[in-house]
């Protein structure tokens, strides 16, 4: 499961993009807007811009803004970034493999068998953008327009 820093990481960085036209965001808007506490969405973006996803800009007109362009923003390192490992046990981890304490014998473990073979689609999340992203929700949104008329 997402912690919730991920997901306001991944909320936070669709509402910077959907606005990317304008001005730099400040963080009390994105607060505000989002609804997520001012002070922990201060030390997400603070992660992102140290990473270089984000950039701020200081000053009266200030705030942040992406620094790379939405298709070059995978969610998989997003999550990694807020959260670690995607994988459940340490031993099939992409990034940080680590052979689990109590493991007898990793090439016949069962359980690492199984989510070896279930890797492949976790490691979907690497290959989704913030453009995927952005593209479902404008579809999302569409389809909910046309119900409504």
């Amino acid at each position: 499961m997402l912690s919730k820093k991920a997901k306001y990481a991944i909320k936070t960085l669709e509402f910077i993009a959907e606005h990317h036209d304008e001005e730099p965001l400040r963080i009390a808007e994105i607060a505000d807007k989002q609804g997520f506490p001012q002070k922990f969405l201060e030390a997400i973006l603070l992660e992102l811009r140290k990473d270089g996803i984000l950039r701020s800009k200081l000053g009266k007109s200030g705030g942040y803004m992406l620094n790379r362009e939405p298709k070059d923003i995978r969610l998989g390192h997003v999550i990694r970034l807020m959260d670690g490992p995607i994988a459940l046990v340490p031993c099939v981890s992409y990034k940080y493999y680590a052979r689990c304490e109590e493991c007898v014998d990793e090439v016949t473990c069962g359980l690492r068998g199984f989510w070896r073979s279930k890797r492949p689609q976790t490691i979907y999340l690497t290959n989704v953008s913030l453009e995927d992203v952005l593209s479902r929700r404008k579809a999302l949104l569409r389809r909910a327009s046309k119900k409504k008329r």
